[in-house]
């Protein structure tokens, strides 16, 4: 992928540290930039883009760089916080929908974000907390209908029971259009129980 073709350049590249644990997703104007700062220890994954910078006055050679799939950085990157086992990543719709397969819990159906909504199982009327284990993705109708009420006392039952992912499962929901090697990379760090390496022996 050539520099100039800047609308081509939207997959993301997944950052790591030194140790090869899971950070975050960055553009290429953001790898580019870790490079040119000497940040980069090493690479891997295939190589994604080849970006193309000036022009040298002495050897008159264009300089370019390979960005891979994956970048390890150097520098203190806190992951370990985030190893911890009382880490909870923030919550928000998006990764809820992504965690949830954009399916209702209720009734099942597999529907765009815009007919999805976030539900307490307890309701916040009875002081249910907004927590990932307390939350589930709803369509606005089966939403609407639980009202503020349990599942149990508005007669539905849950499809599956909600959980918090560990931070390496949290990198993945927040992906965008993840390549196989990123896909594989990130699910070798989650936890053997998780019930993400069910839906995605599914895809």
């Amino acid at each position: 992928m050539e520099s100039g073709n800047v609308e081509g350049l939207k997959h993301q590249i997944l950052r790591t540290d030194v140790a090869g644990m899971p950070l975050e997703w960055i553009d290429f104007r953001d790898a580019v930039r870790l490079y040119a700062l000497g940040l980069v220890a090493y690479s891997c994954g295939s190589v994604l883009y080849r970006i193309h910078g000036g022009i040298n006055a002495i050897t008159h050679q264009q300089s370019a760089i390979d960005l891979n799939t994956i970048i390890a950085t150097y520098g203190n990157s806190r992951v370990m916080e985030k190893m911890r086992k009382d880490y909870t990543p923030p919550l928000n719709n998006h990764t809820l929908f992504q965690r949830d397969g954009y399916i209702c819990l209720y009734c099942g159906q597999h529907l765009h974000r815009r007919f999805l909504s976030r539900d307490h199982i307890r309701p916040v009327s009875q002081n249910g907390p907004d927590h990932w284990n307390n939350v589930v993705t709803a369509c606005i109708r089966c939403n609407n209908h639980k009202s503020g009420r349990t599942p149990e006392a508005a007669g539905m039952e849950l499809l599956a029971i909600p959980f918090t992912p560990t931070h390496a499962e949290y990198i993945y929901l927040q992906g965008r259009h993840i390549l196989a090697d990123q896909m594989e990379f990130l699910r070798a760090h989650f936890p053997r129980s998780s019930p993400l390496h069910e839906r995605l022996n599914q895809i």
